[in-house]
């Protein structure tokens, strides 16, 4: 059985030296991102997560690593994200939220710091702010019809929908200072200080998140429902900026 590793600094080394002897002079760089970065990795809960960067003719070259993919899988590395450096650059318009996130918590472990170099449009992360919110307020709205007030679901319909709102609070943070925190519960109350958003109801959200609350059913519901205002309220706040 694939040993699952206690934190994904354990994987660096024969990680890198996979990728390295199949792509070669072809691979710029590899990152690790997401929750593995920003010290929030739970064993056997969290996925690690690399972006590698290759050049254009290293693209073409994905079946080259289909056995590497593969065997990293079974020790809860997730699917790679294969990218060039073109396509980073063209695509910080239209994902301007997603590389904003992972160039704030990122870890290089081998080449260039593709991630680094990045600078992001106010107004690209503006509409994307926008756009996000009001998708996610309409799907949290369905969420809670169609779970018809079961405190239960709703908890765990909180749990896969708030690391999305992190990442959206992290682009709103960025639009009045280029620094971000690292920590969720840190993001949660700068983003309150910001934009006078209620710090309570999503650091009780986060509790729902890591497993660490204590609230009845009753109590759940409530904090579903203060999420929901909460959510509307900064779209509101977005639409005036």
């Amino acid at each position: 059985m694939a040993k699952i590793p206690d934190k994904p600094q354990d994987v660096f080394v024969e990680l890198t030296q996979d990728y390295v002897k199949a792509w070669g002079k072809e691979l710029v760089s590899i990152v690790l991102y997401g929750s593995g970065a920003g010290g929030s990795y739970i064993k056997r809960k969290s996925d690690i997560n690399f972006l590698i960067v290759v050049t254009n003719k290293g693209i073409d070259k994905l079946d080259g690593i289909l056995s590497i993919v593969k065997y990293w899988q079974k020790r809860r590395v997730a699917i790679p994200l294969v990218m060039t450096r073109e396509f980073i650059e063209k695509s910080l318009d239209s994902y301007p939220i997603e590389f904003l996130n992972m160039k704030n918590s990122h870890i290089l472990i081998y080449g260039e710091d593709v991630l680094g170099r990045l600078r992001f449009k106010p107004e690209d992360l503006r509409l994307q702010i926008e756009k996000e919110l009001k998708g996610k307020l309409i799907l949290l709205r369905s969420g809670y019809l169609e779970m018809a007030g079961s405190a239960r679901q709703l908890g765990q319909l909180i749990s896969r929908s708030f690391t999305a709102f992190i990442s959206i609070f992290n682009a709103l943070i960025y639009l009045k200072q280029e620094s971000l925190p690292q920590q969720r519960r840190d993001t949660i109350k700068e983003v309150a200080s910001l934009f006078k958003v209620d710090a309570e109801t999503f650091l009780l959200c986060a509790d729902i998140k890591e497993g660490v609350d204590k609230l009845s059913g009753r109590e759940v519901v409530i904090v579903f429902k203060k999420y929901l205002q909460e959510i509307e309220n900064i779209c509101n706040i977005v639409d005036t900026l």
